[in-house]
């Protein structure tokens, strides 16, 4: 499920958006820094100001992550069921450790999403396919531009 390709997005997007759905049906997409994948069929993130999508998560699994490479404009889209566990959960230690390890000490992990990957779809900015002989390289140039960089 989780290819090459989607795990070097993963490892080269510096936040990823996680959309949840609450217990009377309404949507809440929040953004999340620390992140990774865990294996082929999983993402995981941390749960460091989380209450709303950690509620939500309990009270409905489906889950859809977004990340999209700031300067490249692609991405991935992911879709798949979540549970949640806190940090005295023995069961996902190896998945604490492992964000832990991205966190280092500036962030407080409070507990792991674990998301079991369902469903991956490409995300890509609409310049590649309106802008005639639009390529990675003029999308990365006008994006540095927009940014300043």
């Amino acid at each position: 499920m989780l290819t090459i390709e989607v795990k070097q997005s993963i490892d080269e997007s510096v936040l990823c958006w996680l959309a949840t759905v609450d217990s009377d049906g309404f949507p809440n997409c929040s953004p999340k820094e620390i992140f990774t994948y865990f294996g082929d069929k999983h993402l995981i993130v941390a749960n460091i100001a989380s209450p709303n999508s950690v509620s939500n998560i309990q009270a409905n699994t489906n889950v859809c992550v977004s990340f999209v490479h700031v300067f490249k404009q692609k991405g991935f889209k992911l879709k798949g069921q979540a549970i949640y566990a806190d940090p005295t959960d023995e069961d996902y230690k190896e998945p604490l450790e492992l964000l832990q390890s991205i966190a280092g000490t500036a962030f407080p992990i409070q507990g792991v999403i674990l998301i079991e990957v369902s469903s991956v779809e490409r995300v890509i900015a609409p310049g590649y396919y309106l802008v005639d002989g639009a390529t990675e390289e003029s999308q990365i140039e006008s994006a540095k531009r927009t940014y300043g960089v």
